[in-house]
């Protein structure tokens, strides 16, 4: 927008009927286009006028401000609006604006845009002519009724000045609501901080820590399976690890450590600082709040290792209470799966005692049994007597056909005939004899066919007995085997080493922290109260 120049503005009088209507005088015209001999004589003629006064100049210059203020159509509308309505002669929306702004009126106050919807006044007819004297259209002021600059302000100065000093107040509620922000950070955040950075600089008892790792590992095993798969990961030990961690945080390794490394007198000393002192005769909880702050354990499952730091005011009691733990650790490993071997060893061995004794009691009965029949061999006994059977069987008939040949004779000798008749009573009488044995070996409790069925009988037995026992002997093996693959080990493989600086408090570290805590609760109760104090007032 082009600001027009500031200079002595001049009314040219074009003829003294124009000149004497004020109406058209104040109406702007567009300029006519004159005519090529028109114009000629227009320029050659002299030109005569007065220069306007201040209070027209002051007039274009405030429409010419209201321009560089970058008003919308729709607020321009409301201005015309609003000049008809209060019968102000505007010859433009700017200079509507203007006038209103001159007569008090804001023409973009809420209250006076309603006022645009009021019904027109009844009491003067549509169409009837304005009243004599009412000026309908701006006129020019005539040059001898101008009069001084009056003391007075006008509307455009006063609602400036009201605007600087609502500008003023807001910036001086503004400074001090900055301040009263400084004032309460400086108090919540500021000196806390200090007095937290004041302990960790120059309070705080420097701490010595010392740093091992160790691993809980697992016998090779050449079981199958998923347990065959698992065996040489860190997943087969991880319940171990975990266990041992919890037994080293618990307050059974605590007490076992002050028993025999003195853990409360160390931390009962007076040139400590308070905070990280012990009192005297301090209880087993205050203790164990003392430990778990001194001394962290942490489990990688991905790695299986297990991490310790361990904290004292001095760096080789610092490593003792390391070593320390890791005997604990050690003792508590080789503690988790013994009673499980324990009792895997003790019913194999007495599944074997067992099958030793019933062997025995079986070979006994063996014994016994071969005792009462007098003989090692009672099948050989029964042989034995068929085949004397059969061959005084034999003799038997040969004698009979030897009586026979002697009595075919017509004088036989009786010698010989008696003979031969005494020899054949004598084989009857042997045979019936071993008949007899046969079946007293055969009939009858204590006979020899029983006795052979009951030891034979009692040999399978033994051989069954055998059997459990070799199957009790290879058990026991097997568990032996077992139970040295379920043996833990642990393994250190980070030793604890005596540092020589110290290694806490880190100070900026915690002075920082200590600053974001206080900010973060300063942050957290300013938007509580802002809050809580919204949900008042509404």
């Amino acid at each position: 927008m082009t600001m027009k120049p500031r200079a002595k503005k001049f009314r040219i009088r074009r003829s003294a009927s124009v000149a004497g209507d004020s109406s058209a005088a104040a109406r702007p015209q567009a300029p006519a286009r004159p005519e090529p001999a028109a114009a000629a004589e227009a320029a050659n003629a002299p030109m005569s006028g007065m220069v306007s006064s201040a209070r027209e100049t002051r007039m274009e210059t405030d429409i010419d401000a209201i321009r560089q203020e970058g008003l919308t159509g729709r607020q321009l509308r409301l201005a015309r609006r609003m000049a008809q309505k209060h019968n102000l002669p505007a010859t433009s929306d700017f200079e509507a604006v203007r006038m209103l702004r001159e007569r008090g009126i804001d023409p973009f106050k809420r209250a006076n845009m309603l006022e645009l919807v009021v019904p027109q006044n009844k009491a003067q007819p549509a169409g009837t002519p304005p009243a004599p004297g009412t000026v309908q259209l701006p006129q020019t002021v005539p040059a001898g009724k101008t009069t001084l600059p009056s003391t007075e302000l006008s509307p455009a100065e006063r609602r400036a000045r009201e605007i600087q000093d609502i500008q003023r107040d807001i910036a001086r509620r503004r400074r001090r609501k900055l301040t009263l922000l400084a004032a309460r950070l400086a108090f919540f955040v500021m000196l806390p901080t200090l007095a937290a950075g004041y302990y960790f600089y120059s309070v705080a008892t420097p701490m010595y820590s010392s740093k091992s790792e160790f691993l809980v590992l697992k016998a090779d095993s050449a079981a199958g399976g998923v347990g065959g798969l698992l065996s040489g990961t860190q997943f087969a030990t991880s319940q171990d690890s975990i266990a041992v961690q919890s037994y080293l945080m618990s307050k059974e390794a605590m007490l076992r450590l002050d028993d025999e490394a003195g853990f409360k007198a160390h931390f009962t000393q007076d040139w400590l600082d308070p905070i990280q002192r012990l009192e005297s005769a301090p209880t087993n909880e205050e203790a164990y709040a003392t430990y778990n702050r001194n001394v962290k354990i942490g489990y990688d499952p991905t790695e299986g290792v297990v991490r310790m730091e361990v904290s004292a005011a001095d760096p080789e009691v610092a490593a003792e209470f390391s070593r320390k733990l890791i005997s604990y650790a050690q003792e508590k490993v080789n503690n988790l799966s013994h009673q499980k071997r324990a009792d895997q060893m003790s019913e194999a061995e007495t599944a074997l005692a067992d099958a030793e004794a019933e062997r025995r009691a079986a070979q006994e009965r063996l014994v016994v049994l071969q005792q009462q029949g007098a003989v090692l061999d009672p099948e050989g006994v029964v042989a034995s007597l068929r085949q004397q059977i059969s061959t005084f069987e034999i003799q038997l008939e040969e004698k009979r056909l030897e009586l026979a040949a002697l009595l075919d004779n017509a004088r036989p000798n009786r010698a010989k005939v008696s003979g031969a008749e005494a020899d054949i009573k004598r084989l009857e009488a042997v045979i019936e004899s071993l008949n007899n044995r046969m079946v007293d070996a055969s009939a009858g409790e204590n006979s020899l066919a029983n006795l052979r069925i009951q030891i034979q009988m009692a040999q399978a037995d033994l051989a069954t007995r055998d059997l459990m026992l070799q199957s009790a002997l290879q058990q026991v093996e097997t568990t032996r085997l077992e139970a040295n693959r379920q043996v833990r080990y642990l393994t250190t493989a980070v030793e604890p080493v005596p540092s020589q600086e110290p290694s806490y408090p880190r100070k900026f570290e915690n002075t920082v922290l200590a600053f974001l805590i206080f900010s973060g609760i300063y942050l957290m109760c300013s938007l509580t109260a802002s809050i809580l104090r919204e949900q008042v007032s509404s």
